[in-house]
């Protein structure tokens, strides 16, 4: 396994980061539990959920499951050997939490990381990260923002700011993080940041993969100037560079299966898109999936690439990418996909 800083935090986490956001919903307790010894003996020290999870649509039951999954596993393993990353939940687009009115302020924060701790029957998170802002912001198919349209009872960034330092200070969490933000927001925490003396930014989890590389226009700078670490969610484009639909074809028990009302890849280019990638992959005797993994992995902004897996031999071969490095040939062909199809999901 490879280690690389995370942010300024002074913490080395893996490249390859378990992701659990399937575990309650498409794998039990046990498959849960098997998928972290294994990772965690292959090297794999990051750790990564959120209080939201399984995102299993239509099932508002199911919220905290996943969280628990981990916590049963966390009370036999020996705490120091892992980094532990959860999220609270901005206002969701997936049905209320905490009783509806879920922004980012301070009863919401507090409650949330008193439940997650619980659930995952630890004292401390290492990583807090905010799940998607509490303002408008371009994400999950928009490309841009025309005009604002926040709620009237938008929280502030500067109020979430506050609440979230004084976890810090009381041990709660280590380290915060933002997911699906935007360049705007990252220079907000970090200007409130340094005018105010708070906690700094570490990371931000964005979606980066070969069909969406929107990451590189402006949030990449922040990344390689500033130390904002990528999490990088969604690599395989959730499953659809393994080449596994291509055709149209829907395998019983995938995401594709489970999840059909999940959108942000089924655009008008993607199955082209997706049927070149696959094809260079195969031309270079790579696995899809692997290849579409080490890409992400090797790119200089990305501190770890966050992997999702219903199967241990899918978790294998996800791991094993990080023993991949793609030729020039390899990456020259990618670029020229990537010029006649740029970012067909964003």
């Amino acid at each position: 396994m490879k280690y690389r800083k995370l942010g300024r935090t002074g913490l080395d986490v893996s490249v390859i980061c378990l992701g659990t956001m399937t575990w309650g919903s498409q794998n039990s307790e046990a498959e849960a539990h098997a998928q972290l010894d294994y990772a965690l003996d292959q090297g794999v020290n990051f750790i990564d959920t959120a209080e939201m999870y399984p995102t299993t649509p239509g099932k508002i039951e199911t919220r905290g499951r996943t969280e628990s999954y981990i916590g049963s596993w966390v009370t036999k393993t020996d705490r120091s050997r892992f980094i532990l990353a959860s999220k609270v939940a901005g206002p969701s687009f997936n049905g209320p939490l905490r009783g509806g009115n879920n922004r980012l302020d301070r009863r919401n924060i507090e409650e949330a990381i008193d439940g997650s701790l619980k659930r995952l029957q630890t004292d401390y998170l290492d990583l807090y990260q905010v799940h998607w802002p509490d303002r408008t912001v371009p994400s999950f198919g928009n490309r841009g923002l025309h005009r604002v349209e926040d709620a009237h009872d938008v929280t502030p960034i500067e109020e979430t700011l506050d609440v979230l330092a004084d976890l810090v200070k009381a041990g709660k969490i280590r380290h915060f993080g933002v997911s699906n933000e935007a360049p705007w927001g990252v220079s907000e925490y970090l200007r409130l940041s340094r005018e105010k003396g708070l906690p700094r930014l570490a990371s931000i989890q964005n979606p980066y993969n070969l069909l969406n590389r929107l990451y590189e226009i402006s949030l990449s700078e922040f990344s390689l100037r500033e130390d904002i670490s990528l999490l990088a969610y969604s690599p395989m484009a959730a499953g659809h560079l393994s080449g596994k639909y291509l055709g149209g074809i829907i395998p019983p028990g995938s995401r594709g299966a489970v999840a059909q009302n999940f959108s942000r890849y089924l655009t008008p280019s993607q199955p082209s898109a997706s049927a070149h990638y696959v094809a260079i992959a195969n031309a270079f005797d790579f696995d899809p999936a692997q290849f579409a993994l080490a890409f992400v992995n090797d790119r200089p902004f990305v501190t770890s690439t966050i992997i999702g897996a219903t199967s241990l031999e899918q978790l294998r071969a996800d791991i094993g990418s990080i023993d991949i490095t793609l030729p020039d040939e390899a990456l020259a062909a990618i670029e020229a996909v990537h010029r006649e199809y740029p970012d067909p999901c964003p």
